[in-house]
């Protein structure tokens, strides 16, 4: 596959992808998401942990690109929050764990494409916002349902409707960024966090994502009923049976993810 506005670098189990339009600060414009799309659809199955990131030091994703906002017809519209909408609901349920490395700007489709991965990792120099208001538009690929669900009705309707810009600290006191790193630290503690991940049984982070992201909406009775059916699947894996028996020879598992 060609990648021009994206890059991708293996390390060892753990991926770094990369949106590579510094000079448009990585903005999303159709060759962004084609490319995103070609990438997810032939996405390397030794990969056990992705961290999606922005080139240069300025920009996660500021954006979807502007010049390409320039519709005057509802059907090509809504296409094109679809489309969106359809690309980041693959990145929430891959079957491995994401982790959004947020170097910049991540405003519009950039908060977007980090709220729909597992969880996120800031630099103290980030910044946060869904400014689409001021352009006479709503976030449209999925930042007013999933802000709403991270942070609260109250503190996503201020963020919307204000459109204001937000920096790192603000977005950690209030829950948006798990962790905040010093600028040159960031991708070397999400490699720590990724490498982590990606020793633990692959059978079980699909699981154990699919019950968080499932059971989320669900009453706690529903969710319960729902987690104890995945917790019994988990039985039916290979990587149980080593987990289980690496601890009783007190060696390191060696997980397969079957």
């Amino acid at each position: 596959m060609s990648m021009e506005t994206l890059s991708f670098e293996k390390r060892g189990s753990v991926g770094i992808l990369r949106i590579n339009r510094p000079e448009a600060l990585n903005a999303l414009n159709n060759q962004v998401l084609n490319e995103l799309e070609e990438f997810f659809d032939s996405f390397p199955k030794s990969i056990r942990c992705l961290i999606i990131t922005g080139e240069g030091e300025k920009s996660f994703v500021a954006g979807a690109d502007i010049k390409e906002m320039e519709i005057n017809d509802y059907e090509k519209a809504l296409k094109k929050a679809q489309r969106g909408q359809a690309l980041f609901d693959r990145i929430e349920t891959l079957n491995i764990p994401t982790i959004a490395a947020i170097n910049g700007f991540a405003l519009g489709g950039g908060f977007e494409l980090a709220l729909a991965c597992d969880f996120i990792v800031a630099s103290e120099r980030a910044k946060f916002g869904l400014p689409e208001v001021s352009l006479g538009l709503i976030p449209g690929y999925g930042g007013t349902q999933r802000l709403a669900r991270t942070i609260g009705k109250g503190r996503a309707r201020m963020i919307t409707l204000t459109g204001d810009i937000y920096r790192a600290q603000q977005a950690y006191d209030w829950g948006i960024a798990v962790r905040l790193t010093p600028p040159d630290q960031l991708i070397s503690e999400c490699m720590q966090l990724a490498e982590k991940i990606a020793a633990q049984s692959p059978a079980a982070l699909a699981l154990a994502k699919r019950s968080i992201n499932e059971g989320f909406d669900l009453s706690q009775y529903e969710g319960m009923k729902l987690e104890a059916e995945i917790f019994a699947e988990t039985f039916k894996t290979k990587d149980h049976v080593e987990g289980i028996t690496a601890f009783v020879e007190k060696r390191r598992p060696q997980f397969t993810g079957e």
